[in-house]
């Protein structure tokens, strides 16, 4: 076996580890200042537009889009030590990038599914980083991780659909620069089929009838990385039939299509968060005493050390074979490797960033570090994209096939 990145992948690796060191961590202190002077929270401040000119400048750019005629024709297992190197500064990095959740699914869903027009109109753009978009999917009054639950309605009339329901959660909708969203709801809702009854749309922001109607908070955050959560409310919101994504029941099968991906990519982002707070909880131990030594001299705070150092091995290279077995046979012959990728790392990550904040003590719940908003973006992980329960009954069921 070799554990050996290629040249390309060891290329780009060191191109975006300085990138990393010469402007990205320097600008995440900036980029709170800028945003504190911001008209609105949700406006992008200028440090993130100087970071994606220099980030494209260097071909650091669209590097999670295995199609090279659109992204930069890496394979799943070539990305995933990029995304982890990015995960170390999740609020900033990605979307420098133009790496970020939810544009980076929403352009693997057009570049897959779109048609011509769609990809001319809505794709090219976001491939250029000028507009971004939201996923409308979670609803507030039904148990979301059944994606059959959903309510939405999109009834055809004449040569229009027309669009009605309630969504929260919807990542990037609190962007200003959010011209798109992809909406998923029900156009067959009597269907035999119930994995047939849903379809997928696109819906511009501007469309009469779309409201933002809040923001919503995450353990008290304001996620603005992924251009923020927004309950949305769609009253006769009235598209033409032409917006329809693929064809009239295939919602749910483009949703499995789009989240495989996706919860590789936060996986790989949450290695980087997890050797973030490992490095900052190493450099916090060594530099403060207790009881007359320093704190890297208690046990308690070794054992921490070391148990997050083993951690961390095992998720990566679990991490990296779900990425090589989806290069090899795809997503669904890596679905078992892809739910217990989605189980085991943020449930993992959250307890290292815990760890970290321990050793912080105060400071680690504090805005000083970034520890307690890497805790809360960690821990989110672990509903987002189907929580961890959702993953388990399924990877249980096929386990147990085996023996019946």
């Amino acid at each position: 076996m070799d554990f050996a990145f290629d040249a390309r992948t060891e290329e780009l690796r060191a191109k975006l580890l300085a990138f990393m060191d010469e402007y990205v961590y320097p600008a995440e202190e900036i980029e709170h200042e800028q945003r504190a002077r911001l008209a609105s929270p949700w406006d992008t401040p200028a440090i993130v537009e100087e970071l994606k000119a220099e980030a494209r400048r260097q071909g650091l750019w669209n590097l999670f889009l295995p199609d090279s005629e659109y992204g930069a024709g890496l394979t799943n297992l070539q990305y995933a030590p990029l995304a982890e190197i990015t995960g170390r500064s999740p609020h900033i990095a990605p979307t420098a990038l133009n790496c970020a959740a939810p544009d980076t699914g929403n352009m693997e869903v057009l570049t897959q599914f779109g048609s011509e027009e769609q990809k001319k109109q809505w794709l090219q753009p976001l491939l250029a980083g000028g507009i971004r978009s939201a996923f409308a999917m979670t609803e507030p009054e039904v148990a979301s991780s059944d994606a059959t639950n959903i309510r939405t309605r999109i009834d055809r009339d004449g040569d229009d659909y027309v669009v009605n329901g309630r969504k929260w959660y919807i990542s990037g909708a609190m962007n200003p620069r959010c011209e798109i969203f992809i909406v998923m709801g029900k156009t067959d809702p009597d269907g035999d089929d119930i994995r047939r009854q849903q379809s997928m749309i696109l819906v511009p922001r501007d469309t009469p009838g779309v409201e933002i109607r809040r923001a919503m908070q995450v353990y008290g955050y304001e996620d603005h990385s992924h251009g923020g959560h927004a309950e949305v409310v769609f009253t006769d919101a009235r598209v033409p039939a032409a917006n329809l994504i693929g064809e009239e029941g295939g919602g749910f099968a483009i949703a499995q299509a789009r989240l495989g991906p996706g919860r590789i990519h936060h996986c790989m982002r949450l290695i980087g968060m997890a050797e973030r707070a490992i490095e900052l909880m190493c450099r916090r131990a060594v530099a403060r005493e207790a009881f007359g030594k320093a704190i890297a001299q208690q046990g308690v705070v070794q054992n921490w050390i070391a148990d997050a150092r083993v951690t961390v091995e095992q998720l990566r290279l679990l991490v990296l074979k779900t990425a090589w077995l989806m290069d090899t046979v795809g997503n669904k012959g890596a679905h078992t490797e892809i739910q217990a990728i989605k189980i085991a790392t943020p449930r993992a990550v959250v307890d290292i960033l815990d760890k970290a904040v321990q050793v912080h003590g105060a400071g680690g719940v504090s805005q000083d570090f970034p520890l307690a908003e890497l805790w809360a973006s960690a821990r989110t992980l672990k509903l987002a994209d189907g929580p961890d329960e959702v993953h388990q009954r399924s990877l249980a069921r096929r386990e147990l096939k085996r023996h019946l």
